[in-house]
């Protein structure tokens, strides 16, 4: 059986530095598989590369087989710094409505699945603000109400909540495992934050040091729907998560 996205020996080289020296990774449709690993150890770069935005130098990504050599239309790339990916001269509407503006949609049908999607994140109350009228969460849900407008297979997230506050982040992690649990697609995501990782996925990708490769793959093995405080405190979480942290401080020449 064909896996949904296979990286493959995917490597990338920056003239003589070796960023990314061998990932493989197997993800099933509908899984939520998290990436961490040390600073500058080639995260963002491996997901630029998963999403087709970055050339690989060696191996290559497939999606239900088929090779990706370019962004693909079913796969929905939200970035870390979501301030610059918002339109400043459209309201919250018109930012999420442009996800699907190009797909030929009578105008009222794509109001009225912006509006949707705007309502999912709570901003519905904001449809006609501008992004800086909006605090930098409420920002990051326009960003996210757009990426499930445009209804991805695959939603790849890099870093999403490390620019927002802690209880910010909180929220929108809830939000994030609300909406997955609810709406079938694959998420790939990026992360420096262990408790994220464990919160939010099905299985955690440890890449080492530069160059980078897969340490191992955990599986997270925790109930859903997962509860903000009252999982960060069952066993399993403090396990994984010590575990995880023990791995990520280790010293290349420790290892």
């Amino acid at each position: 059986m064909t896996r949904h996205l296979v990286l493959d020996g995917v490597g990338k080289r920056y003239g003589d530095i070796s960023a990314i020296g061998s990932v493989s990774l197997k993800i099933e449709p509908r899984e939520f598989m998290a990436v961490v690993g040390p600073s500058g150890c080639g995260k963002s770069t491996l997901l630029q590369i998963a999403a087709g935005l970055v050339p690989a130098s060696r191996g290559k990504v497939t999606l239900d087989g088929t090779a990706i050599a370019g962004p693909p239309p079913s796969v929905v790339y939200l970035f870390q710094q979501y301030s610059r990916s918002l339109l400043p001269w459209r309201t919250v509407l018109a930012n999420v409505a442009f996800a699907i503006e190009h797909r030929g949609l009578p105008r009222a049908e794509v109001r009225d699945r912006a509006m949707h999607h705007i309502a999912r994140v709570g901003l519905e109350k904001f449809a006609e603000k501008y992004p800086w009228q909006l605090s930098g969460g409420m920002q990051q849900r326009v960003a996210i109400a757009r990426a499930l407008t445009a209804e991805p297979r695959v939603l790849m997230m890099d870093e999403p909540f490390s620019s927002v506050d802690a209880l910010t982040r909180l929220d929108l992690q809830a939000l994030i495992q609300e909406i997955w649990i609810s709406q079938p697609m694959t998420v790939l995501l990026v992360t420096h934050d262990v408790d994220e990782a464990v919160y939010l996925a099905d299985r955690i990708a440890v890449l080492t040091h530069r160059p980078s490769e897969v340490a191992e793959v955990i599986a997270v093995g925790l109930d859903r729907p997962r509860d903000a405080i009252a999982t960060r405190g069952q066993k399993r979480f403090l396990e994984l998560r010590q575990h995880l942290l023990s791995s990520l401080l280790r010293r290349p020449d420790a290892a």
